[in-house]
């Protein structure tokens, strides 16, 4: 049996012309993040300059339609942010920016929030540096999911 999901224009927009797609070459962080329950890959790649400020970001994303415009989404919001900035945003933010997920959806909006930390984590390890209040990633977002329920959160 089939559930029908109403989407936001916005998550529509994203979905229909992402933004940022592609690989970064040589990009300061690579995260990586996967969600095993729904098959959700995604993927990305931040540009750092020497001032620890995002000058760009892509991402690949194997997934449905809401992975993708959150993908496009997150790749958005860290744009110009400092790391620190970039750091602080939230699956809530993504899925505010979006206008709405419905909630089977919302899985998507922390693979994007755990795929600007993993990519943030790659570039501080590379770079020796410590990112205040970043934590090492998660490789099944299935992991976050669990936690994120038991606190009741959406």
């Amino acid at each position: 049996m089939s559930q029908v999901t109403e989407y936001s224009k916005k998550v529509m927009d994203h979905f229909s012309n992402p933004r940022n797609v592609g690989e970064i070459e040589e990009a300061a962080g690579v995260g990586t993040v996967g969600n095993a329950k729904c098959g959700d890959i995604m993927r990305m790649y931040l540009d750092i300059d020497e001032n620890q400020v995002v000058r760009d970001a892509k991402f690949k994303t194997f997934g449905c339609g809401a992975a993708i415009a959150t993908s496009s989404m997150a790749t958005e919001l860290v744009k110009g942010k400092t790391v620190q900035e970039a750091l602080e945003v939230t699956n809530k933010a993504v899925m505010e920016a979006l206008d709405g997920l419905p909630p089977v959806k919302v899985h998507c909006s922390l693979l994007a929030e755990q795929a600007i930390h993993a990519a943030l984590w790659d570039y501080a390890e590379k770079n020796g540096i410590k990112i205040e209040g970043l934590k090492p990633p998660v490789n099944d977002i299935d992991e976050t999911e669990e936690f994120y329920e038991m606190q009741g959160a959406d």
